[in-house]
Parts: structure tokens; sequence; C-alpha cells
């Protein structure tokens, strides 16, 4: 596959060789709004380029809820759904596409075997780790330490952000899984926002009234 080298930062510092082999090896694949790309460590699909779309990576507690680590939009790159080439990092992390979606796919095995013998790749791999990192990192600094109305309200700006609107297109359960609470907890709080002005809520939508007061309630939550 032609024109991977404007994907890739390391392309410039791969042999003709290397060069080859990743793009001989690399595929262009659709995925529609709501499949699976990866399910946890039993999967090893590879590495991931979004072309279009957006892709979803998040984790399922043991009592089936579901927690966002973070979304993947145009030109990100998904190192999760290959962490089997990388030794001792084990991630039970899912990743689905939260709409229809154009990836570009390059197998586990040959990225690893270009990584082993490049360091430029080696060190952009462990570029995408820390960068992963330090978002989990932070998620995880929201979980225990802030409050829910200002880590809704922030996910309500985000959703807003990506959809390209204050109309949205979303239900209670899908912002309990981004959140990693009961959807009865969040729609409680969304009640609450009702009442307050802030949102006006509709079956499986929800629009945003009162953006000012949305984007106080949320800081210290938005990325």
């Amino acid at each position: 596959m032609d024109g991977l080298g404007d994907y890739f930062p390391f392309w410039n510092a791969l042999t003709k060789a290397q060069r080859d082999r990743l793009a001989a090896a690399a595929r262009e694949r659709g995925y529609s709004k709501g499949a699976m790309l990866h399910r946890g460590g039993a999967d090893c699909l590879g590495l991931l380029v979004v072309l279009s779309g957006r892709l979803r990576a998040y984790v399922i507690s043991e009592e089936g809820r579901e927690l966002t680590l973070y979304r993947l939009l145009e030109r990100d790159v998904c190192l999760l759904s290959a962490a089997c080439m990388l030794r001792g990092l084990r991630f039970d992390v899912m990743v689905s596409a939260e709409a229809d979606s154009r990836v570009l796919h390059i197998p586990a095995e040959v990225f690893r075997e270009v990584m082993e013998e490049s360091a430029p790749v080696a060190n952009y791999v462990n570029a995408l780790i820390a960068e992963r990192f330090s978002d989990v990192m932070w998620l995880m600094d929201q979980v225990l330490n802030k409050k829910l109305d200002a880590r809704l309200a922030a996910v309500l700006l985000e959703e807003r952000a990506l959809q390209g609107s204050g109309q949205l297109s979303l239900t209670h359960e899908q912002l309990g899984g981004h959140l990693g609470s009961p959807r009865e907890v969040v729609t409680r709080m969304l009640r609450y926002f009702q009442e307050e002005g802030l949102v006006e809520l509709g079956r499986g939508r929800l629009r945003i009234l009162d953006l000012p007061g949305l984007e106080a309630l949320a800081e210290g939550s938005l990325r």
C-alpha cells in the first residue's frame, strides 16, 4: 500500500526493504458503527491507523460496566490492538467503531519484526505507549478525585465537539459507558442538569441549552 509515510514519522528512517515489507502487509479495512475490532488480551489484531471515522478504546469491569479510556480519531494510531507484540504488556482493552470507520491494518508480527530491527520504530512505539499511559492516568485521576457532575459535563462537551452540534444523539447507557457509572446514576444526574436548565432531555437524544454553564461545571475535567 502506498502513502504509509504520511502516517508514520519514522518512515524515512527505514530501509527500502523494511518499507516494502510494511507496505506489502498493510491493508485497508472498513468497519460499520458498533463493530468490534479488538476483544482484549485474547486478540492480537495488529497496528491500526484511523483513516476516517472514530474508534473507542474501553475496559469492562467484572460486573460488566464499561469505562471509556480514550477515543481514536482520524490519523490516530491504535497500539493496544497489537499489545501482544510488546513483551510483558498485556491489556484487556476493547476497541470498537463509534462511527462507520476505515482503518489501515498492519499485522502485529510484521510490525514487530520491523520494530526489532529499527531503533526509530522502537522509539515511536515507546512514545505511543507513554502517551496512552498518560491518558489512562489522567482518567484514573478523574474517576478517583472528580465529582460525577463535572465528569458528565465534560463528556457532554466532548460529544458536542465530536458530533459538531449541541443536539446530541446519545443514550444514558452510552454516557454511563463513557463514565464507568450505572445508567441509573447518569439518568439522575441528567435530570438534575435539566432542572438547572443546562440540557433538555429526549428519547435517545439530548440538547445542550446552557453551554457556558456546562463549561463552568466541567472545569478541571476537560482534556
